[in-house]
């Protein structure tokens, strides 16, 4: 194919929505993905209606896939106590597996150019980038997008600060067999030391995704004793485990991960979905952020791209605001309710408040989620 105008490093849901959305405003896209398609990778997996509109823009059949459709939040502290509330918005359920799969056989289709390699260096020079594949090949593109995920050798050559700082925080996801988990209902359930999603997937399994501080599972030893722990420190998680069946051989796990904030743009790298930030997984809306990141990552390209008055500068210091008016708050409010639930004592006692005044919890969910996103 002829040179590459936007080079994309990853292809995770930010790489493959900034892919779609470029390629159908014409540009000639290549995004490198150190991984095959399809694979599972540690996630919620509830997906946020706010960008359902543009995801079907996109060419990708929500409608037609049959997902389970979720409009109930289930919070649960570890004594018990159960609360549920309607999600603003709702949304719906998909793995990792196949959104990212049906992502990127759409992108395919659309003419998007897919290396499967890994990037070991990026460097800007003369107005162009010059990136480097561990296959030695050497790619050239004046834009590049960051959208490889939460960590990487890359941030440690770009330098990135929040690389230096040491996380606390391990992710575990397994999918299992459980009829007792309603289809319609996305679970959030704490015990000391963590939390819990469950929500039902396309395929029927639940999937159950946790955060662990790294000194709680250490205590544990292993996977299967931490679900054990965990089993019996919420009855609700304990339930859960008490009747499903696993799918994977294991469960999948990802340690490292860090909630601190990142910079938008390195090195004139405009960073999109997790690799420019990332939202707690309680707040529901990870997949949803990371969509609408290369949203607006994809509309500040195009802009540089076809008009020579809109200066790299300017494109990278609108991005930024972008960045900033759109998710800087949603980032701030999962951070303080991820501090909230992980004192129990504090957190029972705000459940007891909230259940009698749900509209307080509804408040809150809705600043940890965006308006609907428009269509280009």
């Amino acid at each position: 194919m002829n040179a590459p105008e936007v080079l994309i490093v990853g292809g995770g849901l930010a790489g493959l929505t900034a892919a779609l959305d470029l390629r159908s405003r014409g540009k000639r896209v290549t995004v490198i993905e150190k991984h095959s398609y399809p694979h599972h990778k540690v996630c919620g997996e509830y997906v946020s209606n706010e960008v359902r509109p543009y995801l079907e823009y996109l060419g990708f059949p929500v409608e037609m896939l049959g997902l389970p459709q979720i409009h109930t939040l289930q919070l649960s502290t570890p004594q018990g106590k159960l609360l549920e509330v309607q999600l603003p918005l709702g949304g719906f359920g998909i793995s990792r597996y196949a959104f990212d799969y049906h992502l990127f056989q759409i992108a395919r289709q659309k003419g998007v150019h897919f290396i499967v390699d890994s990037v070991t260096d990026i460097q800007f020079v003369d107005h162009h980038f010059v990136v480097t594949l561990s296959s030695k090949q050497t790619l050239t593109s004046p834009v590049v997008l960051g959208a490889y995920g939460k960590r990487s050798n890359l941030d440690i050559k770009l330098q990135r600060s929040f690389i230096q700082q040491k996380s606390l925080w391990l992710g575990i996801k397994g999918h299992y067999k459980n009829h007792t988990h309603p289809q319609n209902v996305v679970g959030l359930h704490t015990f000391p030391g963590g939390y819990a999603g469950l929500s039902q997937t396309e395929t029927g399994c639940v999937n159950f995704c946790g955060l662990v501080q790294y000194q709680t599972f250490k205590k544990a030893g292993d996977i299967a004793s931490f679900q054990q722990v965990v089993s019996a420190q919420n009855p609700y998680l304990g339930n859960f485990f008490s009747q499903a069946i696993p799918i994977f051989e294991k469960p999948l796990t990802i340690a490292q991960i860090c909630f601190e904030p990142k910079s938008v743009v390195e090195n004139h790298i405009l960073m999109c979905g997790d690799t420019a930030g990332l939202i707690h997984p309680l707040c529901g809306n990870g997949m949803a952020m990371a969509i609408h990141s290369a949203k607006l990552a994809a509309e500040h390209v195009v802009m540089f791209l076809e008009n020579p008055i809109f200066t790299r500068q300017a494109m990278e210091m609108q991005y930024r605001r972008a960045w900033k008016k759109h998710f800087t708050r949603r980032l701030w409010m999962g951070r303080q309710l991820q501090r909230l639930m992980l004192h129990p004592n504090k957190f029972r006692r705000v459940i007891n408040t909230v259940a009698r005044f749900k509209p307080l919890l509804r408040t809150f969910i809705k600043s940890t989620h965006g308006q609907v996103i428009s269509r280009p």
